[in-house]
């Protein structure tokens, strides 16, 4: 960005823009974005503070980080539109890794709940999911026998989870998993916003054959509340062209199968 565009900018257009760049990165710094914006350093604290009140980022020494709790208060038909394109492709590249007659384990999330969708026509599959609103998607799939595991729910989320969740989970094996996370780090593995279903997820790894992890370009190198697994945990990681390259180039030194839709 230029001077003579920043200048345009209006304070509401600069602080959209903090949040775009905050999105893809998760991180920024006052120094950086006070350059960049071509603004003092306090305007852009004020930009920080104003966007913490509204909660879409936290701020730390020196900047902000993301923060998911606009996101997470959405509904799941507003937090599927939300990098809807992105999503969709995942869950169809998703999707085509999986084989009729497979048992396929899914936890909450909405690229899962897309991938659901794109499964319809694959005959003979049994699902075995934590999520209520893969429930409801495949209840009049001919071709898809569900499984929804009981114990605590969490009505927001529209997922199970808890002692008798993971008691219930326990009983199974599958073949696959699709794994939708808010956050793939080489530093720091596999992590979740909504720490109520880790466990859940994490024995959902335990109990597979093959991980694909699903993400779009947003959680690629992030690193969210509650962790998962080490990074080493997965077989296959999808995600958009958006993503951060160097992530990824690191990931696949881990021996994951990267697939970029």
């Amino acid at each position: 960005m230029n001077e003579i565009e920043t200048d345009k900018l209006s304070t509401e257009d600069r602080r959209n823009r903090i949040i775009d760049i905050i999105t893809q990165k998760g991180r920024v710094k006052v120094a950086d974005l006070s350059k960049q914006f071509d603004t003092s350093e306090v305007t852009v604290r004020n930009d920080l503070s104003e966007l913490e009140n509204m909660g879409l980022l936290d701020r730390v020494h020196g900047g902000a980080v993301s923060s998911y709790r606009a996101y997470y208060n959405m509904s799941i038909q507003e937090r599927i539109k939300t990098n809807e394109d992105e999503k969709r492709r995942i869950a169809l590249e998703a999707s085509s890794l999986i084989s009729p007659g497979d048992t396929l384990m899914l936890n909450s999330g909405t690229t899962t709940l897309l991938a659901v969708k794109a499964l319809r026509n694959v005959k003979n599959l049994t699902v075995v999911t934590n999520s209520l609103h893969i429930a409801q998607e495949t209840g009049n799939y001919t071709n898809i026998r569900v499984i929804l595991l009981g114990g605590n729910f969490d009505p927001h989320n529209g997922f199970t989870y808890g002692d008798d969740t993971i008691n219930q989970l326990k009983r199974y094996r599958a073949d696959k998993l699709i794994l939708s996370v808010d956050g793939i780090s080489y530093k720091d593995g596999i992590t979740t916003f909504c720490y109520l279903e880790t466990e859940v997820s994490r024995q959902m790894i335990a109990r597979v054959n093959k991980t694909i992890a699903v993400g779009d370009y947003t959680k690629i190198g992030r690193t969210s509340f509650s962790h998962i697994e080490s990074i080493d945990a997965l077989d296959v990681l999808i995600s958009d062209k958006k993503a951060s390259q160097e992530e990824l180039n690191k990931i696949s030194k881990r021996n994951i199968e990267i697939r970029i839709v």
